[in-house]
C-alpha cells in the first residue's frame, strides 16, 4: 500500500472520533482567551494520540509533541477562538453558548473546523510514524480573532520550552468547493491595525457653542480628511484600506461633549506603508485638533494588530507537489490575495514575533469547505470569483460542508507535514 492510501486509510479510521470533537466544540463556541474548555478536550485528544502534551501556553495553548527521531521539526498550527455572533446555520448542532454577558457565540470562521481538523492530522501522523523522522510540534493557538493569541505563545517561551521548528505549515477554510486546496506564495493577507482615538474637547451647552471646544467637529473633519490618505498618499499600486469603523460622542442633542471616540482600521500589504499610514492618521489628527482648540492632544491606543501574511515560495512550491499528488492537479487552485488579516505570521517573523534567529519559512493554504449544491449556484472562470457569491467566515449563515471539509483539512495538513518530515 503507497503512502497515499495509507493516509486515506488513516483517516478513515480517525473520522469517526473527529466528527463529534467537531460537533462538539461547534456547538459549545468560547471566546478568545477564555477557550479553557475547547483546549482542555484538545489536549485529552493528543494525549490519546500519543504526544507530549503541555496546557496553558499562552493562557489557554496547546502544545503537543511527537518526537521521531532525527530529523526536521514540522509545527502545525490551528486557532481554536469564536465569535460574538449569532448562529442562524440551522444545523443540528448549532451553538447553544452565549457569553458571560449574555451575548450569542459561534465558531463562525470555521476556527472549529482547523482545530478538529489538525488534531485527527496527528493522530494520523501518529499512525504513520514509521514514515517519517523528525519532531511534530502540534499548536492549538487560542485568541486568533484579536490577534493576541501568537505573540502570547511565544512570549511565554513556546520555542524555549519545547522547540523550534524548521518549517511552520496553517491552513483557514474558505467558500470554495469542499476537496479544494488554494495556495499562493508571497503576500497572502494582509496587515492590519485598530487604532482607538480619544479626542478631547471642552463640553457645554448646546446653546453656547462658542464657550466650548466640540470634540464632535473635530472627529468629523478628520473623519473626512482621513479619507484622502489612501488616494493622495499612497501609490496607486499599492493596496490599503483606511475605515473609520466607530464615532461615538456625546449623550444628547442640547449637550456639546467633552469628548469623541474613534476606532481606525487600516489594512495594507507592505509593512513600511502600513506604518507610513499610521503615522498620516496620527499626523492628520493632531493637526484638526490643534485647529479645533482641543486642550490637550489626542490619545491613541493600538487595539488590535498583526503583521503582513508573507507565505514562503518555496514552501509553497513543495506543498504545492504534494497537495497535487495526493488530491489530484485539478483540485488545487490559485488562491487570490485577501484582505483579511491573521497573527500566524508572527511565529515566523524573528523581529515581529519576538523569538531569536532567523526567522522561520512559513507557509499558509486555504481549504474549500463549500457544499457542492451550494458551489453549483456560483459562476465564473475562477474559483475566487465564486467564491464571493457564498457566505464567507465571520457571517451568521456560514457553515462548512462537514465530511469532506474535515477530511480534506485533515489529509492537507497530513501531506503538508510529510512533505518536509524525513522520509
Amino acid at each position: 500500500m503507497n503512502i497515499n492510501a495509507l493516509i486515506s486509510s488513516s483517516i478513515d479510521q480517525v473520522y469517526a472520533g473527529i466528527e463529534r470533537l467537531y460537533k462538539d466544540i461547534h456547538q459549545h463556541p468560547e471566546l478568545p482567551f477564555e477557550e479553557f474548555e475547547t483546549s482542555r478536550k484538545l489536549a485529552e485528544q493528543l494525549q490519546k494520540s500519543g504526544f507530549e502534551v503541555a496546557t496553558g501556553i499562552g493562557k489557554t495553548g496547546v502544545v503537543g509533541l511527537l518526537r521521531n527521531g532525527e530529523g526536521p521539526c514540522v509545527m502545525l498550527r490551528g486557532d481554536m477562538d469564536a465569535l460574538p455572533i449569532r448562529e442562524q446555520t440551522g444545523l443540528d448542532y448549532a451553538s447553544c453558548r452565549h457569553s458571560s454577558a449574555g451575548v450569542p457565540l459561534m465558531h463562525a470562521c470555521g476556527h472549529d473546523l482547523h482545530a478538529s481538523c489538525l488534531t485527527g492530522a496527528a493522530a494520523v501522523l501518529h499512525a504513520l510514524r514509521e514514515h517519517w523522522q523528525g519532531t511534530l510540534m502540534i499548536v492549538h493557538q487560542p485568541a486568533e480573532e484579536i490577534f493576541g493569541g501568537a505573540q502570547a505563545m511565544l512570549a511565554d517561551g513556546l520555542y524555549e520550552r519545547f522547540a523550534r521548528p524548521d518549517v511552520i505549515l496553517g491552513q483557514h477554510n474558505m467558500p470554495a468547493l469542499a476537496g479544494m486546496v488554494g495556495h499562493l506564495p508571497g503576500q497572502a493577507m494582509s496587515a492590519a491595525t485598530t487604532l482607538g482615538v480619544t479626542i478631547h474637547g471642552d463640553g457645554g451647552h448646546g446653546s453656547m457653542p462658542a464657550q466650548t471646544v466640540d470634540p464632535v467637529v473635530i472627529a468629523a473633519h478628520a473623519v473626512v480628511r482621513l479619507q484622502a490618505i489612501v488616494s493622495r498618499e499612497v501609490e496607486p499600486s499599492e493596496h490599503v484600506v483606511v475605515t473609520v469603523g466607530k464615532l461615538r460622542a456625546g449623550t444628547q442633542g442640547n449637550v456639546i461633549p467633552h469628548s469623541a471616540e474613534l476606532e481606525i482600521n487600516v489594512r495594507s500589504f507592505n509593512d513600511t506603508t502600513h506604518a507610513r499610514v499610521i503615522g498620516a492618521i496620527k499626523r492628520i489628527i493632531d493637526a484638526e485638533c490643534q485647529a479645533g482648540r482641543s486642550p490637550r492632544p489626542a490619545e491613541y491606543r493600538v487595539l488590535t494588530e498583526t503583521i503582513t501574511l508573507n507565505n514562503d515560495a518555496a514552501t509553497v512550491a513543495r506543498l504545492q507537489q504534494a497537495h497535487g499528488d495526493f488530491f489530484g492537479a485539478e483540485q488545487i487552485f490559485e488562491m487570490k490575495r485577501l484582505g483579511g488579516s491573521e497573527d500566524f505570521p508572527y511565529f515566523g517573523n524573528a523581529a515581529a514575533g519576538g523569538f531569536g534567529g532567523e526567522d522561520i519559512p512559513y507557509a499558509y493554504w486555504f481549504i474549500g469547505a463549500a457544499a457542492p449544491e451550494s458551489w453549483q449556484t456560483t459562476t465564473g472562470d475562477k474559483v475566487a470569483e465564486r467564491m464571493l457569491q457564498l457566505p464567507m467566515p465571520h457571517s451568521p449563515y456560514y457553515a462548512p460542508d462537514r465530511q469532506p471539509s474535515l477530511i480534506t483539512g485533515m489529509a492537507a495538513m497530513v501531506t503538508g507535514a510529510l512533505a518536509f518530515l524525513k522520509g
